[in-house]
């Protein structure tokens, strides 16, 4: 149950569509559940408004499988699972409706909900090799109940393509610059556009990128205003981010 189940529960035994009781039943959980090997927290989605996400890497395949199980008992509508190898998904599908993105090593359990973010949120990269790292923020946002709009390959070396998309760039509600190499990317877009910019370095680049600490350096270190920067290869926050930021009401069109 999320923030606005929880709400649309208590208006209805305010008018009097459901008992009290029947209500305290249906909330009436522990903040978490355990499970020996993990700790689930129930109460995520009531105090934060997303539930609770499942780290893959590290985790066995039947330790995965459990947990999204018992987060489905719980009544989640959707689970999602980040770093997860193709085995783990091959083992949890096999129990579970479960999609899974090969490219982004990303599995979600139940389907992606209708957009209800205020506007688009936009993820960009500055190239191809950056887009694992970008299909993991764009399908967060999208677990989140965001409508997304892909630029990939729009990179610096190559400016043309970037302004092609100039139109999505200034009507963005907010923007993800995922880029590796010296990370660009971000600064030009934050330049460019007028809502918060996220930027993710990504590990792509040569020896001297030092595993995407150049690009991290280069997002700190950015002239442009309104930018924050994430952790190296870290699309799943950044989506996050961007999904809270996007359904944050009251901005003046």
């Amino acid at each position: 149950m999320d923030k606005k189940e929880l709400q649309n529960l208590l208006e209805q035994v305010a008018g009097g569509q459901v008992k009290p009781e029947d209500a305290l039943l249906q909330i009436k959980t522990e903040p978490y559940k355990e499970m020996g090997f993990a700790k689930l927290d129930t109460h995520r989605g009531i105090r934060q408004g997303m539930a609770e996400v499942i780290y893959g890497a590290g985790k066995t395949k039947e330790q995965i499988l459990k947990i999204a199980q018992a987060m489905v008992e719980e009544r989640e509508k959707t689970v999602l699972i980040t770093r997860m190898s193709k085995e783990a998904a091959e083992y949890v599908g096999a129990s579970l409706d479960l999609h899974y993105d090969d490219l982004s090593r990303t599995g979600i359990v139940g389907q992606i909900p209708k957009p209800d973010g205020v506007g688009k949120i936009v993820v960009a990269t500055g190239g191809t090799s950056d887009m694992p790292v970008a299909e993991e923020a764009a399908l967060t946002a999208q677990v989140y109940g965001n409508e997304v709009v892909r630029l990939y390959d729009v990179g610096v070396a190559g400016m043309h393509r970037l302004m092609d998309h100039i139109e999505d760039i200034m009507s963005a509600r907010v923007i993800v610059a995922i880029a590796g190499m010296e990370g660009a990317l971000a600064s030009v877009i934050g330049g460019m556009a007028d809502c918060p910019v996220i930027a993710v370095p990504t590990s792509v680049g040569y020896g001297a990128n030092f595993g995407g600490l150049s690009a991290l350096l280069s997002m700190l270190n950015s002239c442009a205003s309104g930018i924050s920067v994430v952790n190296i290869d870290n699309g799943f926050g950044a989506g996050y981010l961007a999904s809270m930021i996007n359904h944050l009401e009251g901005r003046k069109e």
